[in-house]
């Protein structure tokens, strides 16, 4: 399994939020790059980013942040937050970023998901953000009528590769993954999972290995010096 350790920017700054909720928000860094550095020392060899301003506004306001840390890291790169455009997925990729990832669009606008699949590829990944088991939207604020499963299988039929899963109920609350929902989406998908949200400790980490999944992502554990980042990849390399 890969350990995909997360930065999440907001004007510039390495943040983190509390179960999605903006106005909970922690600055860890004023200097990402110093951050993503700091993760390929600890042996990190992928990256995963969310631009918290551009979940809201479709834009990508941190993109010079981002273009900064590919130029000074060899990490490998996702990046998602607000990606509704050709422009932006375009924009994203000319940097050198690795995949990107369509939240709200994968769901509200399968022609332009299957129009980004058709150009780029393995490029492309989906996130898909849970609430009560159905799929959310607009950087959480809204859960849409699709559940987890149905969005999963359609997907998978699409020819989406990867799709990094975020319950959002665990996110940032440090409380342990949603281990049933990824072990049952897993068995039932060949896709790609990442799993994201609540991987809190290194047992989170050894349960996720063992399913054998493709990655998991860790954000505030490792921030809150809850989770070695040098012990977990370790861990999940075995």
């Amino acid at each position: 399994m890969n350990i995909f350790p997360a930065i999440d920017l907001f004007d510039k700054k390495a943040v983190r939020l509390f179960k999605g909720d903006y106005n909970q928000m922690t600055i860890y860094s004023e200097n990402p790059l110093e951050i993503a550095k700091d993760f390929e020392s600890k042996g990190a060899k992928f990256l995963h980013i969310v631009d918290l301003e551009g979940a809201k506004l479709g834009t990508t306001p941190n993109i010079d942040v981002i273009e900064n840390i590919k130029k000074n890291t060899n990490l490998f790169t996702e990046v998602g937050g607000g990606i509704r455009s050709m422009e932006v997925i375009d924009k994203y990729i000319s940097i050198g970023v690795d995949r990107v990832i369509l939240g709200t669009a994968a769901v509200t606008n399968e022609p332009f998901l299957i129009e980004a699949i058709k150009k780029y590829g393995d490029k492309i990944a989906v996130g898909a953000d849970i609430k009560d088991n159905f799929v959310a939207i607009k950087g959480w604020v809204e859960k849409s009528e699709i559940t987890c499963f149905d969005f999963f299988k359609k997907m998978q039929n699409l020819g989406v590769k990867t799709i990094i899963c975020t319950d959002i109920s665990k996110d940032g609350a440090m409380m342990g993954t949603n281990h049933d929902l990824y072990t049952e989406l897993s068995e039932k998908f060949s896709i790609d999972i990442i799993a994201s949200g609540g991987v809190s400790s290194i047992d989170d980490v050894k349960k996720l290995t063992k399913l054998d999944i493709y990655g998991a992502i860790i954000g505030k554990a490792y921030y809150t010096g809850a989770i070695s980042l040098n012990e977990a990849i370790k861990v999940a390399e075995k």
